[in-house]
């Protein structure tokens, strides 16, 4: 199976030459996620923490609704041809799975592709009702030290983040793909493998946020957004809809909050309920 990161050797054309240098790459394979003896879907995605990449699709996609209703996982390299997630579920989520299969026409990690009608394109996550309250000041310092934890950008500068953080404990789990959707799949893969509740503190996304981020998020319980660009109009009223509060736009000297502000305090005190 191919490192994730992978050493190139590209020629700089710059003052009128070129020249050669050394950049390391991300690697991006084909990754498809299979349960039982079908194929769900097929993604192009990095080669790291697949295991969480698989539980997590698996949950915001709703084909599971815990981790333990995956009996096994198998992480399986095909050659040149990418790499197999491959699954089987508890006799009861199986059969829900395969009555819901026969509907699907194709699944990508958007989320949205393959629905079958508009109204299942629009139709809103779980609403989230939530007490937790975090200061704003605790938010921009996570949103700050997250580069520092990117291990595969650092390297790449071309691969996307997303972290959980805990105002108990800070940023405590954080994973990396060079698609954003993945990134947060893993992540929501990694938490609920160990057990930790998104509902406890905050996504943080160094990606732009569009609808499918959103459901994730709201699908995940996270009742804290926050991301470094603009988010679309769409994303902006589903997650005022659903009690998400999502603030963007992340920068060294503060955040702009798009929809439910009370849960982000200005002051340094918070109450987490």
């Amino acid at each position: 199976m191919a490192e994730p990161v992978q050493r190139s050797a590209p020629l700089v054309w710059r003052g009128g030459a070129f020249f050669p240098r050394d950049r390391f790459v991300p690697e991006e394979t084909a990754i498809a996620l299979s349960y039982g003896r079908s194929t769900y879907a097929v993604m192009m995605g990095t080669p790291a923490d697949l295991e969480d990449f698989a539980v997590g699709f698996s949950l915001n996609e709703g084909i599971v609704a815990d981790p333990a209703e995956i009996e096994e996982l198998q992480v399986v390299p095909r050659g040149p041809l990418g790499i197999e997630l491959r699954m089987t579920l508890t006799s009861g989520r199986d059969d829900a799975y395969v009555k819901r299969r026969r509907h699907i026409a194709g699944v990508t990690g958007c989320g949205m592709c393959g629905l079958e009608s508009l109204e299942e394109a629009t139709r809103l996550p779980p609403r989230i009702a939530s007490d937790l309250r975090l200061p704003a000041a605790a938010l921009a310092g996570a949103m700050a030290a997250i580069g520092a934890l990117q291990s595969l950008n650092r390297q790449t500068h071309a691969v996307h983040g997303a972290a959980f953080f805990d105002p108990a404990a800070g940023v405590v789990a954080l994973r990396e793909d060079v698609g954003r959707h993945n990134a947060l799949d893993k992540l929501a893969g990694a938490l609920a493998r160990a057990g930790i509740s998104p509902a406890r503190g905050a996504l943080l996304l160094t990606s732009r946020v569009s609808i499918e981020m959103v459901n994730k998020a709201a699908t995940m319980g996270a009742p804290v957004l926050v991301a470094v660009s603009v988010p679309t109009a769409f994303a902006v009223r589903v997650a005022e809809a659903v009690g998400l509060t999502l603030a963007a736009v992340a920068r060294a000297d503060g955040f702009e909050v798009f929809t439910h502000p009370e849960r982000i305090l200005a002051e340094a005190a918070a109450h987490v309920a």
